[in-house]
Order: structure tokens, then C-alpha cells, then sequence
């Protein structure tokens, strides 16, 4: 079953006033084990970035789903939270999984996170929204993945409501299953913004 795999990758990038820095960016790809993210990795940013590179990190991360909008380039990790009632003891149960996100700000994300699962026959809230810095992310390649003989990640390409976002599924995911721990949580920066406060520190600037 592939998986997401956040790979940091540390090479010398061309700023752009023309200097030189070393600088280490975390990538988002799906493959199936730690090796096959590497390789992957290799494959997708060798015609990517200028001179040598290595990989410094690779982590499982756990996402739900990823809603991609070709207008923002900014990822942003929204929790989301739920009850689950147990089919065999009737007891309900809180349930958390992570979703990803791009759009502008917080807000932004915000509204595109509700109005991507608007459909859902649930109840849910949305604690915390985290801006990632992921720069990009490589969900399922037919042709790459051939080559190395990986199972093939289910890519669902599902226009949102907007008819903008295009949706990224990990193979056997479960909305209504899935508990999510927060251990991954390290992998993205540290600033978890209660929503409400952000908007409010959003229109305070605006005023």
C-alpha cells in the first residue's frame, strides 16, 4: 500500500539577487517503503535542481487527503476532528486525521477545507490549521512507478465544488475509520494557528 512520505533534500540554491545558499526543503511524495521514496525523490527533482543533492530525512506522514488549487502555492496541514460511533458497542469515539491544503492564508484555507468536505454525512471541526513548509508534492506517477514495480497509488483527480482544487488519495484510505495520531506533527513547522485568532489578526492588518 503507498503511503506519503515527507523527504527533506539539502542542496545549493540560487536565491534570487543571484547569491548562493545552502538551504534543506521537505518534498511530499507518495511511495510504498522508505526506499522507494528515495529513489523516487531522485527521480523527480534530478531534472529539477542544479548541481548535487542529497536526501537528509524521510518520514512517514500521514494525510488524508491533499486539495490542490493551481492559484496558491503555500500548503497549509488542517486537523480535522469528528465522532465515530463504534459499530459493535455503540460508543462514540473522537477521531482526528490530518488533510493538506493549498491557499493563500489561513482563512483561505479554512474556507477551501469546508467547502471540500461539505459533502461529508458528518459533523466535523476543524481545531488547528499549520502552515507546512512543504515546497512540492509528487503524488502517484504511472511511468515512474512502473519502472521500480510499485503498486500504483489511487489518485482520485476530483474537481472541488469551485472546480478549481484537484484531490490526492492515499491508497485504502477510510474517512470514517482512520484514527490519527499526532507523532507527524514534527515534520511541519511548529506555528499552529487557532483559526479564529489568525482571522482576527488578518482583519486587524486590513483595518
Amino acid at each position: 500500500m503507498n503511503n506519503w512520505f515527507t523527504v527533506k533534500v539539502k542542496y545549493t540554491k540560487q536565491l534570487e539577487n543571484g547569491a548562493f545558499k545552502r538551504v534543506s526543503e521537505p518534498y511530499l511524495l507518495a511511495a510504498m517503503t522508505f526506499t522507494d521514496a528515495e529513489a523516487r525523490i531522485y527521480e523527480e527533482l534530478g531534472s529539477i535542481i542544479r548541481g548535487e543533492f542529497s536526501v537528509t530525512n524521510i518520514a512517514r506522514t500521514d494525510y488524508h487527503d491533499i486539495f490542490h488549487y493551481e492559484d496558491s502555492d503555500l500548503w497549509y496541514k488542517c486537523k480535522v476532528s469528528y465522532e465515530s460511533q463504534d459499530a459493535d458497542t455503540d460508543k462514540k469515539k473522537k477521531v482526528s486525521q490530518n488533510f493538506l491544503v493549498s491557499a493563500f492564508t489561513v482563512k483561505d484555507a479554512y474556507e477551501r477545507i469546508q467547502e471540500s468536505l461539505s459533502t461529508l454525512m458528518v459533523d466535523f471541526q476543524v481545531p488547528s490549521i499549520t502552515l507546512s513548509p512543504i515546497v512540492d508534492i509528487f503524488p502517484f506517477n504511472e511511468d515512474l512507478d512502473r519502472e521500480i514495480e510499485r503498486r500504483p497509488l489511487v489518485e482520485d483527480e476530483l474537481t472541488t465544488a469551485n472546480g478549481k482544487g484537484v484531490v490526492y488519495s492515499a491508497a485504502g484510505s477510510d474517512f470514517d475509520e482512520d484514527e490519527l495520531d499526532d507523532e507527524d506533527d514534527s515534520e511541519e513547522l511548529n506555528e499552529t494557528s487557532d483559526f479564529e485568532g489568525s482571522v482576527e489578526e488578518e482583519n486587524a492588518e486590513e483595518i
